[in-house]
């Protein structure tokens, strides 16, 4: 279990969210995440899955695969993982195969959340690592980071389904040159 401070929690947390708003700037849903061992970010990832087509670049995994790189180890014991919004199924299966101690999280997931949302994959005791988790660390600025993203998404739908029937009705009203007379 980590020895952080509350002042060291919001700090990482803070960094996460930083990762989110790269995301959020790419057009990609505003995800971000840190891992932190032994008091050191030691990886950082934001959601990269439109970008490079990939279903599998989630935040966590793009922080949790950095981290690897620098510690030279698939293990990361003693680390702890801060992400804006509770981990999915795969993320979930990655940080408990990473041995990673805990996880801090900031909106819950009620669609996709495999920690307490959904499932409690990483306190599972028939697996063979548990982690601690901790919710709801700065919650509402990730969740408001996600729900701004969706209500632009929605809204330039909104937009350009407007446009689409804009021209529709401008090329039914505008005469046919070559229509015979």
């Amino acid at each position: 279990m980590s020895e952080l401070t509350p002042e060291q929690v919001d700090y990482f947390m803070g960094e996460a969210i930083k990762e989110a708003k790269k995301a959020g700037a790419l057009g990609e849903v505003p995800i971000g995440a840190v891992v932190v061992q032994h008091g050191e970010i030691i990886g950082r990832g934001f959601n990269l899955r439109e970008r490079l087509e990939d279903a599998s670049q989630h935040a966590e995994l793009q922080a949790i695969t950095e981290a690897n790189r620098l510690v030279k180890s698939w293990r990361l014991p003693d680390a702890q993982l801060f992400v804006t919004l509770e981990p999915c199924i795969m993320c979930a299966g990655i940080i408990q195969q990473s041995r990673i101690s805990d996880v801090y999280y900031g909106a819950e997931d009620p669609k996709a959340g495999a920690v307490h949302s959904m499932y409690h994959i990483l306190e599972d005791e028939r697996l063979n690592h548990q982690v601690h988790v901790h919710q709801g660390i700065r919650e509402q600025e990730s969740g408001d980071m996600l729900r701004n993203f969706f209500r632009e998404i929605r809204k330039q739908k909104k937009a350009e389904k407007k446009a689409r029937r804009a021209a529709e009705l401008a090329a039914q009203e505008t005469p046919n040159a070559f229509a015979e007379k």
